[in-house]
């Protein structure tokens, strides 16, 4: 195992941005910048023996700050979507920056992924990311250190603890929105993956996105991935989920106790022969098809078209802080938030 540091670039009033690049002893690596705790690169063995880049994302600094659609960020302090965009804590509003449809704070309106983070190497296998977000911070309450861990396995697991306390009661939510590509980021369409959802219930919305309040089973629906699927076999189908949000864009809620590590979701290339298996400590995940990605240049200048990556989004469910009978993520002053996800890799016999 080995870390390496190398320079990504610089931001626009001067501040380096570094990537740190972890590789195990099979020259699978996890590179990851400082720019947004981003996964900014993930190169995978492939059923042939050769190393794929199952990530979407960008080459350069200025790319991350003016394309981006969160690809491989780390997002927070508070993942998904608040509508209407305010919380009360305490008997305090906290109104909250606008960000989506007039109405929605989206992913903190983009605050740790545009924030640069401190790195310190914890281990050859693992890199440390941390940032103080301030109190007030697109409303957000509370001074929130944060700290992300990326560590990557030799028997292929990416593994991301995150840990974050404040000093104000406060809404604590956080992930990592990478774009998946199994084929490797210029393959193009994800549709023939095969996905599995270990959810039986899913987060119905309305035609904004918004949570409408309680789950429904995906028995008998286009959403039942409780056996495999692949992403494209039902994604137009008539039905208004899809319609609102253009295809797959839901929180699924993982079977099993939250606060325990379980499998959420497990997804195969046949092209490639790449299996990713999702693990997470969380209530959920949001599985996003890539909808709205809109041809946007990427790496080496590739564009990311609609559908050429999926993101499988580990979570509290959104519009948590207007949904009593979600499972809450408002954590006390001094009361510690840790979650776990692993992305974790093999090639299918």
């Amino acid at each position: 195992m080995s870390v390496e540091r190398q320079s990504f670039g610089f931001m626009p009033d001067g501040t380096e941005i570094f990537k740190y690049i972890i590789t195990n002893a099979s020259e699978c690596s996890a590179h990851v910048l400082t720019l947004g705790a981003t996964l900014q690169a993930l190169f995978m063995k492939d059923k042939d023996g050769g190393l794929r880049d199952v990530t979407l994302g960008f080459d350069t600094v200025e790319d991350y700050l003016t394309r981006s659609d969160y690809q491989g960020a780390t997002v927070g302090p508070y993942c998904n979507r608040i509508s209407p965009a305010e919380l009360t804590i305490n008997g305090t509003s906290y109104p909250l920056t606008v960000n989506e449809r007039g109405i929605t704070c989206l992913h903190a309106a983009g605050e740790c992924n545009l924030a640069v983070w401190k790195a310190i190497v914890v281990d050859a296998d693992c890199v440390e990311f941390s940032y103080l977000s301030p109190d007030g911070q697109n409303g957000f309450p509370g001074n929130k250190e944060i700290t992300v861990q990326y560590r990557l396995t030799e028997d292929d697991r990416l593994q991301i603890r995150y840990k974050a306390t404040a000093d104000k009661d406060t809404y604590l939510n956080f992930t990592n929105h990478s774009y998946f590509n199994l084929n490797g980021y210029a393959a193009g369409s994800i549709l023939s993956h095969s996905m599995t959802l270990f959810a039986d219930e899913y987060t119905p919305v309305d035609a904004n996105s918004i949570p409408t309040g309680g789950n429904l089973p995906v028995a008998g629906t286009p959403f039942d991935f409780t056996s495999a699927h692949s992403i494209g076999e039902r994604i137009e189908a008539e039905h208004e989920q899809l319609r609102f949000t253009g295809g797959y864009d839901h929180n699924f809620c993982v079977r099993g106790e939250p606060g325990a590590l379980r499998p959420a979701a497990e997804v195969l290339s046949k092209e490639s022969g790449i299996v990713m298996r999702v693990e997470t400590t969380l209530p959920g995940v949001q599985f996003y098809a890539g909808n709205f990605l809109s041809g946007i240049p990427g790496k080496a200048g590739v564009p990311m078209d609609k559908r050429t990556g999926f993101c499988l989004e580990t979570q509290y469910y959104p519009d948590t802080p207007h949904r009593p009978e979600f499972p809450s993520c408002l954590f006390k002053a001094g009361e510690a938030y840790e979650s776990e996800t692993v992305y974790a890799f093999s090639v299918a016999d």
